[in-house]
């Protein structure tokens, strides 16, 4: 095979690869999208119900759903091994999260879950002994700057920075780094509906095993139900068995930079209904997240575009 034929190959290989990973990126934004919108959907329906029957019930719904789709996948051996430890890490993302909510407002609890983008690139640097590329890292540091600017107390406003509800949010913010990190270790291109499934079944007899531990509560309202039906199958079955197929096909620290933009769309969802306002800081916040969003995505090609025009190119023109 002549060198230009190998090279066209590999071209094309390329090409391909980086189209997978573009197809990847856009399913986890629109997941993200989801799981923004959801939060205030999570905080009316905790108006009816404790944390941890929220969860049981929300999970036990996606569990079952999937369950029925995943079939035989579900007792898979590697499906059940991986599958646990991801619920374990799952679990406490979404206790704490969950928690965190019944004590602070839905875009604050969002804004600082976010804060997960700052420690996947850690923990992918111990996991895979893989340093995250220029772009992406700069695209964490601007995602980082604009969630600063999204929690940050107002002038006048009195008190620590985190509340109680806040640090439970920033706990919930490492396991779902972990979670991150691991899904990228651990998802397969085959049998996601069957390693999403035991996750989901994990997280609800977890929840369920902490309800003798709780004061539990529950108000059978439409608002209750909705959210467990709602939450159960698109942001639980449905934008975690995405989450794992794409996940198989782009690195964490993408994820976690486009994970990011959570808390974006929770603001806007949350202005929108009336529960909160935002201010110029809060603006520029999320201007800044979006800007770290298109660095991590776009960096890297446009700085290999600008290199391989040649400086005689970049005078020229």
């Amino acid at each position: 095979m002549s060198s230009s034929t190998s090279d066209s190959l590999g071209g094309g290989s390329s090409r391909t690869e980086r189209s997978k990973g573009l197809q990847a990126d856009g399913a986890l934004m629109f997941i993200t999208c989801i799981w923004g919108v959801t939060f205030v959907v999570v905080k009316d329906a905790l108006g009816y119900a404790d944390p941890f029957t929220f969860l049981a019930m929300r999970f036990g719904v996606g569990a079952l759903a999937l369950s029925v789709l995943a079939g035989r996948q579900v007792f898979s051996p590697t499906n059940l091994r991986h599958g646990a430890l991801l619920a374990m890490f799952l679990f406490l993302g979404f206790a704490l999260q969950t928690w965190g909510l019944t004590l602070t407002t839905p875009s604050r609890s969002a804004f600082i879950t976010g804060m997960s983008v700052l420690f996947v690139p850690l923990l992918s640097l111990v996991v895979f002994r893989r340093m995250p590329k220029p772009a992406a890292l700069v695209g964490v540091g601007l995602s980082a700057a604009g969630l600063y600017l999204l929690t940050r107390p107002q002038s006048g406003a009195g008190g620590a920075w985190l509340s109680a509800g806040e640090l439970l949010s920033l706990g919930c913010a490492v396991a779902y780094a972990g979670h991150i990190t691991l899904t990228e270790r651990y998802a397969s291109k085959e049998g996601v509906l069957g390693m999403v499934a035991v996750q989901l079944w994990g997280v609800a007899l977890l929840s369920a095993a902490c309800l003798p531990f709780v004061a539990r509560r529950v108000e059978w309202h439409p608002s209750l139900v909705t959210a467990v039906l709602v939450c159960g199958l698109l942001p639980s079955a449905f934008a975690i068995s995405v989450q794992t197929w794409a996940q198989a096909r782009t690195s964490a620290v993408r994820a976690a930079v486009i994970y990011a933009l959570e808390p974006v769309f929770a603001a806007m969802y949350s202005v929108v209904l009336g529960y909160e306002v935002l201010g110029a800081p809060e603006a520029m916040g999320g201007g800044l997240i979006l800007l770290g969003v298109l660095v991590a995505e776009l960096g890297t090609s446009a700085w290999t575009w600008w290199r391989s025009r040649g400086p005689g190119v970049r005078r020229a023109s």
